[in-house]
Order: structure tokens, then sequence, then C-alpha cells
């Protein structure tokens, strides 16, 4: 699925499942949730933590998609087009790094 369709079929399941979209503030607390959930799986599959009990049916997977879930409700609910806004961010990066990247010793 595109990111124009992915934002389609979110507000139709907010509008349908979901009843509303939670206010932006609501859905910056919940994006902040998700990403802890997801710092918490990379602490302990990829840093030094150890898995507790209540942690091993975690799947990073799903915590990204719930990230990518919140993103898409903020972004439909503030009338960012994420296509559009990916797109411009990518051209910035790409003009602003184009040689940065290239040239840092510690990336090679």
């Amino acid at each position: 699925m595109t990111i124009e369709e992915a934002q389609s079929i979110v507000d139709n399941w907010i509008k349908t499942t979901g009843v509303r979209y939670f206010n932006e503030l609501t859905n910056m607390a919940m994006l902040t949730e998700e990403v802890g959930e997801v710092a918490r799986i990379i602490a302990r599959k990829y840093g030094e933590q150890s898995f507790k009990e209540s942690d091993k049916n975690k799947e990073l997977s799903d915590e990204l998609a719930d990230v990518l879930f919140v993103i898409i409700c903020l972004a439909n609910q503030t009338g960012v087009n994420l296509t559009e806004a990916l797109q411009k961010n990518l051209d910035k990066k790409t003009k602003r790094d184009s040689e940065r990247h290239q040239n840092n010793e510690k990336l090679k």
C-alpha cells in the first residue's frame, strides 16, 4: 500500500471503528508511549538489557506499526499529506547531505 492509501485506510478505520480521532495532544502522548515500547524492545534485543517475562511476546514489527498508525493519525487530523512531506524531506536531506555522509570518515 502507498502512504496515501495508508492515510485513507486509517482515516476510514478511525471514522468507522475508532469513532473519532483522539485530540492532537492525546495522540502525541500515545506516540511517545508507542516509541517507548519500540525502544524497550530494541534495548532488550540489541542492547544489554534482558527481556522481562512480560516483554517476551512483544514484536518489533507490531510496535513499529503502532508508531506508524499514530503518526498517520496525527498527519490526517492536522492536514499533512505524508507522501508530499516525505518527498520534500528527502529532497532537503539530499541537497543538504549530498557530500556530508560520503566524506564522513566515521561511516567508512
